[in-house]
């Protein structure tokens, strides 16, 4: 398989900013590796803010956590781009840089995920074993990949819960977070969850974990489905 095979389509690498950035970071001397490391700075900073805004007690606090875990999420996927074009357009590519393109990814998703549940788990609305299951799938999203891969199918990159896909809903929901006084508690009425506090707070996080989750699940099977069937074939 080519390299663009193996990487995941992305079509913000033709945007000015990241060739930008990409030309920076190369002139810079910045390794592929240390970026890669960097995302895993960025998730562990995501997953504490998710966890610190569900035991937050001030508004203002809660809306800094909140906007902090979306900024955050965000600047992971950044890192995750830059580590591949700094590599492959910018040549500055190792043996070892595989392993950092993936490795670090996995700890990233349980940092993020892991912290969101925790978080959710502070309102007293779900066990923190969410954010769990949404970690494990999220992980055996990439494992499904990968596993075929070696086997000498096509890298699947498709969700409908890809890494995009997951960074996406938790962006959003932690930012619909910040409105959870006014629109928490009808949304949990709405869902039917028994919600135990009158605060709305968490509300929308949980739902983005549930959402991460079915997705995920739905994700490694269909997969782990194209890949036997593509093997099938040869």
């Amino acid at each position: 398989m080519t390299v663009d095979q193996n990487r995941r389509p992305i079509g913000q690498r033709n945007r000015f900013y990241a060739t930008y950035l990409t030309r920076v970071l190369s002139n810079a001397g910045v390794s592929p590796n240390l970026i890669s490391f960097t995302s895993v700075i960025f998730a562990a900073l995501a997953g504490a803010c998710l966890f610190a805004s569900g035991i937050a007690q001030g508004g203002g606090d809660r809306t800094m956590l909140l906007l902090g875990g979306a900024l955050f999420c965000q600047l992971r996927l950044l890192a995750n781009m830059l580590d591949g074009m700094v590599a492959v357009e910018a040549g500055k590519g190792s043996p070892d840089g595989l392993i950092w393109n993936e490795l670090p990814d996995r700890f990233a998703d349980i940092f993020i995920l892991v912290g969101a549940g925790y978080g959710v788990a502070a309102t007293g609305m779900f066990d923190a074993t969410l954010g769990w299951a949404a970690a494990v799938f999220a992980v055996m999203t990439a494992y499904v990949r990968e596993v075929g891969k070696a086997a000498g199918a096509p890298a699947d990159f498709s969700g409908p819960m890809a890494k995009p896909h997951r960074m996406f809903w938790l962006t959003i929901a932690a930012l619909i977070s910040i409105f959870d006084p006014y629109i928490g508690p009808a949304a949990a009425r709405i869902l039917d969850w028994g919600y135990v506090n009158d605060s709305g707070k968490g509300v929308f996080i949980a739902f983005a974990l549930w959402l991460i989750l079915m997705g995920a699940i739905a994700t490694t099977f269909g997969r782990a489905a194209r890949a036997l069937a593509f093997l099938r074939k040869v």
